[in-house]
């Protein structure tokens, strides 16, 4: 673990530590509602057993008030947002499916470590790593992006690669939670190979998050 990512996991831990009770997550955020749908590039977990028996050994101690675990296919990691679906162009994901294709063509497939619980007030994520690996691929993303657009949504910096595992559904005193995620800290991390990003159209739904596939951009140019 680099030291940039040991320091992040421990200051977040001392955060949670100090926090007294969660911040509910499913508020809605600027433009959102229950009938709107956004694209966004995110890397998912499908086909990575040894990441779901992390994850479901972890959620069967997660199993806490204020606390809503998140499915095994609904695992993910957010990289890049595009913008809502009713105001996105089909010409324009066509062109920024294209661009991206053809850089991540050009990448080799993700080797990541999955762990161990890293958590704030509105979930509880895994700590993904190397951090490097990933801000490069969410980097090609965004030249893809800037190829197409003027400019590139979202701001390029504090970007924070995680996966959530549990969202805070309510503003539970967080003690209980804290202690149970001490025990949980030492879980060996997962390892997973990740072989391409994923364009989704994302929607939420019921404090859950869902989507459909729009398009995929191969690592290494081969198609699975």
């Amino acid at each position: 673990m680099s030291s940039r990512e040991l320091a992040n996991l421990q200051q977040r831990w001392t955060a949670y530590q100090d926090l007294p009770e969660l911040t509910v997550h499913w508020y809605w955020r600027p433009g959102w509602r229950a009938d709107r749908q956004f694209y966004t590039w995110h890397l998912t977990f499908e086909h990575q057993p040894e990441l779901h028996r992390l994850v479901t050994g972890l959620q069967r101690q997660l199993t806490l008030p204020g606390l809503d675990l998140v499915p095994l296919d609904g695992l993910h990691l957010t990289m890049q947002g595009l913008g809502f679906t009713d105001e996105v162009t089909t010409n324009d994901i066509e062109a920024i499916v294209a661009e991206t294709q053809q850089r991540c063509a050009g990448l080799q497939p993700l080797e990541l470590s999955l762990g161990p619980v890293d958590p704030d007030a509105e979930g509880i994520g895994l700590l993904v790593r190397p951090w490097d690996r990933v801000e490069h691929l969410r980097a090609t993303i965004r030249d893809a992006i800037s190829a197409v657009w003027p400019a590139v949504p979202e701001a390029a910096e504090g970007f924070r690669p995680h996966v959530t595992v549990a969202y805070s559904g309510s503003q539970a005193p967080t003690g209980p939670i804290c202690a149970r995620l001490a025990e949980l800290r030492d879980q060996p991390p997962a390892r997973v190979t990740i072989r391409q990003a994923t364009l989704i159209a994302l929607r939420r739904e019921d404090q859950t998050y869902n989507w459909t596939t729009v398009a995929v951009a191969p690592l290494g140019g081969l198609w699975i």
